[in-house]
């Protein structure tokens, strides 16, 4: 069977949803929580003030062109920012962020009530201090899948603390519901 590209994502949903009542949602979330993730925080501009929000389903898509991608729930109170958004910061956070990581996924009221946690770059977005990593993005397509969003981006700039402290190296990650640090393994 040939599909074309432009029906092969009704396909995927449609057979995702075919086979989808082999499980149930306690089960998708308990497997899935066994899959460590980094954590990131996106944040945006929305024309009424800074968005932002704690996610881990961040990936890298291609290098030519630099393309990312995240998800975001349908129910998220931040979704109609991303949907209107045409550019966002993705930060990768290190284990030192923590705290800004579970600020992030909570109130919405919460998240830039401190005014010393961030600052604004030249293009308006909101950007996090003592980020190791953070990632310009443009948003290139915002694709419906399931009960959420996946959102695609181009990178434009991508910033790295040119000298970070030792613990500003370290990744944070998210695991089991709980934040840990990555430890290497012996060769």
């Amino acid at each position: 069977m040939s599909l074309s590209m432009s029906n092969a994502l009704e396909y995927s949903a449609t057979a995702a949803s075919e086979h989808a009542p082999g499980v149930r949602g306690d089960q998708y979330r308990s497997a899935l929580r066994r899959h460590p993730a980094g954590v990131t925080i996106v944040t945006l501009e929305s024309g009424s003030g800074p968005v932002g929000f704690t996610a881990t389903s961040f990936a890298s898509l291609s290098l030519d062109p630099p393309l990312v991608s995240f998800n975001i729930t349908d129910t998220s109170s931040s979704i109609g920012a991303v949907r209107s958004a045409e550019s966002l910061v993705i930060h990768l956070l290190g284990e030192h962020q923590q705290h800004l990581a579970q600020r992030f996924a909570r109130s919405a009221a919460e998240r830039f009530s401190d005014e010393s946690l961030w600052t604004r770059i030249e293009s308006g977005e909101p950007v996090l201090h003592g980020t190791p990593v953070w990632l310009r993005v443009v948003v290139d397509r915002l694709i419906p899948l399931g009960d959420s969003t996946l959102v695609v981006g181009v990178v434009v700039r991508a910033h790295e603390d040119p000298n970070p402290a030792e613990g500003k190296r370290i990744p944070l990650l998210y695991h089991e519901g709980a934040y840990h640090r990555p430890v290497a393994l012996e060769e």
